[in-house]
């Protein structure tokens, strides 16, 4: 069966058009061989967006958060060693580090609330550089930080108001405590009478809401009860499709769990660990060798 033919770009720009035969053709036809027979196909015109036989094809997006030669010092302690990284969209990366290693100097550095040494952050979306402002990123603290002389209705409709022009979508109130399966009876509580792991999805829905592009979590489920955590690693899964996920924890069985690549934040610079055998004793045992030292943050 011939694949699907793929089409990119607006129609202000050229068309680029992929015929499954690996054939490229520009312009308002095109044709395919297919051994003796020779077929011709012609593009329709719908609004600003071409159908091809009929289908509907949308543009590919993608996206990257890079860090780029970032350093950072503590008098005379260098948590952050030039570090260079990429992150893609799509993946929920795995900090992983000992207490100390740095994890939280570096989400404060990306987050803006300490200055680096030296380095930059920047995007990537669909090829256009841009530099990363504040309104890209999400962080989830591991000690919640709410307004706990506020309910939650009250908080989560005040962030709604405020959000107004940003927000895509929107729901009811009351449709985004079901998302993250806040009963009905404790809506209306001052957020001072939520338990941590309650607050803790108040931070998480927030940050839903919000769809920043890159989403930092600082061991947010470390002191979560089993069925809190549970509910709390669907909604990343279901959140890593459209935007970069980097989630801090020095444990490694839930960075194993949860994550699809795991980066290993050691003597103050980043690395990859393959992943291809969770299971080995061999993977295992080569992270905790090089974690074994210990770090500063």
């Amino acid at each position: 069966m011939r694949a699907p033919w793929e089409v990119w770009r607006r129609r202000d720009f050229v068309w680029r058009v992929s015929v499954g035969m690996g054939d490229i053709c520009e312009g308002t036809e095109a044709f395919m061989d297919t051994g003796a027979a020779r077929k011709q196909c012609r593009f329709v015109m719908v609004k600003h967006f071409i159908f091809v036989n009929q289908e509907s094809i949308r543009r590919e997006h993608t996206m990257k958060f890079t860090i780029e030669h970032v350093a950072k010092s503590f008098e005379k302690k260098q948590v952050l060693k030039d570090i260079d990284f990429t992150f893609e969209a799509g993946k929920i990366y795995g900090l992983l580090g000992r207490n100390g290693a740095g994890k939280t100097t570096l989400f404060n550095c990306i987050n803006g609330d300490i200055k680096t040494d030296g380095g930059k952050f920047y995007l990537e979306e669909n090829g256009a550089v841009e530099k990363i402002v504040p309104e890209d990123i999400g962080y989830v603290l591991s000690t919640p930080t709410v307004p706990e002389f506020l309910t939650g209705r009250e908080f989560l409709k005040f962030f709604l108001d405020i959000h107004e022009d940003r927000i895509e979508d929107k729901k009811t109130i009351d449709e985004y405590f079901e998302y993250v399966s806040i009963d009905a009876e404790d809506r209306d509580k001052l957020l001072k009478d939520y338990s941590h792991g309650m607050k803790n999805k108040m931070q998480m829905l927030i940050n839903i809401i919000a769809r920043p592009k890159v989403l930092l979590l600082d061991e947010p489920l470390t002191s979560l009860d089993v069925v809190v955590a549970e509910e709390m690693k669907q909604l990343l899964r279901s959140l890593k499709k459209d935007c970069i996920t980097i989630f801090s924890t020095h444990i490694m069985d839930l960075a194993l769990d949860l994550c699809d690549e795991i980066v290993l934040l050691n003597h103050g610079v980043l690395e990859t660990v393959d992943k291809s055998d969770l299971d080995s004793r061999e993977f295992k045992d080569k992270i905790i060798a090089a974690l074994r030292e210990d770090g500063n943050e």
